[in-house]
């Protein structure tokens, strides 16, 4: 900006900077993009060996997890044999206020988010937990033994576990139904929760403890030898040293889990199910099974599977957002 005073052209200093700020930008944004189109094509062609032999799991990720997906406007309309996936009349958001209208809806909700809820918090606390425990056996084979021990049930089939559950539950004659006399825990409405998150915590945890144990092998020994020279036992190691390693692995993880929330598995909760616990026990999964498939409801179960991919995504969005505010706060 000039200003002329008594004559003289006078040049306003802020006006010149912020024009030179501004040009500089536009230079460095067009020497930035040239830069990036080259290093791509310098990448490409150094590394295309690489790109070459990832390409056939890129088809594949895109021909069985994408192309499917094609398959989503199903929920949108009024699904015809004879019509295919392309054909049938356009409904757009029938099926999802069906859904939402139903008298089951907020029964539904309530109890796949209180199930998903109790196994995704007791589930992310209880591998941490055995992590740190098993990573204080000093002695190698006991150390193998236990892992090995914890995370064996991890193995075993859904129908396998929930046969074992009826067992252990069963009035009168089963190893923890016996001391609840003639009352079956298994047809409880109220126990139904924690019988579910309770068992999926001992089938998993070992096997979850994994990645936590791999973490913690990473720590430098010279850490703990200091802590222990500044006086530190057992309980002071755990909280200033294996905890802080552990922090980065656990919110990545809980990141992931927060992305099924609303993913309750359907194979244990429907043989878990029977008439005297249905109201406590019906979730989306099963709900979906039972009424969309089973009842040839297919658009409708397409968009009650829709509406739950969408919920989970949303859930995940906002955990990566906690996520890095948590870690510009030097949380994690």
């Amino acid at each position: 900006m000039s200003v002329t005073s008594g004559g003289v052209t006078q040049t306003d200093p802020g006006a010149v900077a912020t024009a030179t700020v501004s040009v500089a930008r536009k230079n460095m944004q067009r020497r930035q993009r040239k830069l990036s189109a080259g290093t791509f094509q310098e990448h490409f062609r150094q590394f295309w060996i690489l790109w070459l032999m990832v390409l056939p799991a890129i088809g594949f990720v895109i021909l069985f997890a994408y192309v499917p997906m094609y398959g989503i406007q199903l929920a949108f309309r009024e699904f015809d044999f004879t019509k295919g996936l392309t054909g049938g009349t356009f409904v757009g958001f029938k099926y999802f206020e069906q859904f939402f209208n139903n008298p089951q809806f907020v029964q539904i909700m309530t109890n796949t988010i209180r199930i998903s809820l109790w196994t995704l918090v007791m589930g992310f606390i209880a591998p941490l937990f055995l992590a740190l425990v098993i990573n204080q056996i000093g002695n190698k084979r006991i150390k193998s033994f236990t892992q090995t021990i914890t995370y064996m049930p991890h193995f075993i089939s859904t129908v396998v576990m929930v046969s074992i559950i009826q067992i252990f539950l069963a009035p009168g004659s089963g190893i923890l139904g016996r001391f609840f006399g003639d009352h079956s825990l298994m047809g409880s409405p109220e126990a139904f929760a924690h019988i579910y998150w309770i068992s999926e915590i001992w089938q998993h945890t070992g096997w979850n403890a994994i990645i936590y144990l791999a973490a913690l092998s990473s720590v430098d020994i010279a850490l703990y030898e200091a802590a222990k020279m500044d006086g530190a036992g057992r309980l002071q190691l755990i909280r200033h040293v294996d905890i802080p390693a552990l922090l980065p692995t656990a919110g990545i993880l809980l990141i992931l889990n927060m992305g099924s929330v609303l993913g309750v598995g359907f194979e244990k909760i429907y043989l878990m199910q029977n008439t005297l616990n249905i109201m406590s026990s019906e979730v989306i999964s099963t709900y979906t099974y039972r009424v969309g498939i089973l009842g040839n409801q297919f658009s409708y179960s397409t968009a009650i599977g829709l509406f739950n991919a969408i919920v989970n995504f949303a859930f995940l969005i906002f955990a990566n957002q906690v996520a890095k505010k948590a870690s510009n706060t030097s949380i994690f």
